[in-house]
């Protein structure tokens, strides 16, 4: 059926989506989440200083 290279091969390309299937998921539901609200609660924050400063700035 097969020879010993091509098993190992089939292995390999095996090994390789499995470990790209498991990578795609973890980003998916992990990193990119964490990304995304990172940024925006760093943006939320900035936008507060802005005001802040835009309201002592008219109060000075």
């Amino acid at each position: 059926m097969f020879e010993f290279d091509q098993y190992l091969g089939f292995l390999a390309f095996l090994t390789i989506l499995t470990i790209g299937f498991w990578l795609m998921i973890f980003l998916i539901t992990f990193v990119i989440p964490y990304w995304i609200g990172g940024s925006l609660i760093e943006r939320l924050k900035e936008m507060r200083e802005e005001r802040k400063a835009k309201r002592e700035a008219a109060n000075s």
